[in-house]
């Protein structure tokens, strides 16, 4: 089977998540432009995710009863448009509006990417397709903060202006990925539909082994990610660092995060996936409390890139441990549910990460992820214990066939 695939699915995912890492930083300073305080900021970003938390499951269960390839354009289209108009956007719920259809847009994307990497990956390929694509993410995270922090801070100091400046190039940076979906499925390569009384209930998956610790570790590894994405701004304008610096430093996360996922399958081999994922959480959990302390900025950069190259481990091992232990014909409605967790987590964590930083300050927050992520681990120890290891994987047979339907 060719990789031509996974290669356009990696330049596509690209440049729409540095759309919308371009856009998440900026729709943050163009809200503090507009007036907002620390718990409006956590209400925004939490708005973000508040549609695909509803949407997550319906567009997994179509998913799984045809092609994946059109929700990936609906997601590009969307991305563009919520970015565009939060550009042109002069109020406060306005941006949360338009920050709501700019998640709804990245999850299609991701849904439908994360669905066809599953089904065109064999059991044993898993691992490394869902690591390599999701290289395209930390691509897009590398470049999307650093453009958006040159493009606020090279100009005259409105704060609004600039900042609406940087979501329109968003937007223009999301229609670029649009070059990138040609064949990336085969119109051949359509399921089956399934009929209503065969889907799998959702509460069957969720007690599926396996399924909630990936689920939560994603949770808390999104959680962490977002929160930096949306509070480190906050933080480098109470510490007076300048939006170019912390464009920097997030992109740094981002380069951190790409290192490790292209060194996941030696690293895998060398300690195991449970005590990869588990070790990693436990000293990113280490590392986010840390950045609560007043560091300058070569300490906080080290400790980011530290931070960066832990949360790289999370998704792509998180992707695969929902994919093996889901039940057979429903497997993007697993990941959806991951993602349904994810954006919970989206809504939640930055709720309460504004309730915190409004109460005990703007570092606080990153305390409040330090606990989630020790949790995470905690929760990894214990599905180690009980799931089987990745030798293991349920029905390759099956798998094998739903390979060469695609």
């Amino acid at each position: 089977m060719g990789r031509g695939w996974l290669l356009r699915l990696v330049i596509a995912f690209g440049f729409a998540q540095g759309a919308v890492s371009m856009a998440r930083p900026a729709v943050s300073y163009r809200a503090l432009s507009l007036g907002a305080d620390e718990r409006a900021i956590g209400v925004i970003a939490g708005v973000y995710a508040l549609l695909p938390l509803f949407a997550a499951v319906p567009l997994g269960r179509r998913t799984d009863r045809g092609r994946c390839a059109p929700l990936l354009s609906a997601g590009v289209v969307l991305i563009a448009a919520g970015c565009a108009l939060g550009a042109a956007a002069g109020s406060l719920p306005a941006m949360a509006a338009w920050s709501g259809v700019t998640g709804l847009g990245h999850l299609c994307f991701v849904i439908g990417a994360q669905s066809i990497v599953a089904r065109r990956s064999a059991p044993d390929e898993q691992d490394r397709d869902f690591g390599h694509f999701t290289i395209g993410a930390s691509l897009g995270q590398l470049v999307g903060p650093a453009a958006a922090g040159l493009l606020i801070s090279g100009h005259d100091g409105a704060l609004g202006r600039t900042s609406a400046l940087a979501l329109a190039v968003s937007a223009a940076v999301a229609a670029v990925s649009l070059t990138s979906l040609w064949r990336i499925e085969e119109r051949g390569g359509a399921r089956p539909v399934r009929r209503a009384r065969d889907r799998v209930p959702v509460h069957r998956i969720l007690r599926t082994r396996g399924v909630p610790a990936g689920i939560f570790v994603s949770l808390a590894v999104l959680s962490a990610t977002d929160i930096l994405t949306a509070y480190l701004p906050v933080v480098g304008e109470h510490r007076s660092i300048d939006p170019a610096t912390i464009g920097l430093l997030l992109s740094l996360r981002a380069a951190a995060t790409i290192a490790c996922r292209l060194v996941m399958t030696p690293m895998i081999r060398l300690v195991g996936r449970t005590a990869l994922l588990t070790g990693t959480c436990l000293l990113a959990g280490l590392l986010c409390a840390g950045i609560a302390l007043p560091l300058p900025v070569p300490a906080l950069a080290a400790v980011l890139v530290a931070l960066g190259f832990c949360l790289g481990v999370g998704q792509p091992l998180s992707m695969t441990t929902v994919v093996r232990a889901a039940p057979d014909g429903a497997r993007s409605t697993a990941l959806a549910l991951r993602l349904t967790g994810n954006r919970l987590g989206q809504v939640a964590a930055p709720a309460a990460a504004g309730l915190v930083a409004g109460v005990a300050g703007v570092a606080a927050p990153f305390v409040l992820l330090g606990v989630l992520l020790v949790a995470a681990a905690g929760l990894g120890v214990r599905a180690g214990e009980r799931r089987p290891g990745p030798e293991a994987a349920p029905d390759p047979a099956g798998r094998r066939r739903e390979r060469q339907r695609a």
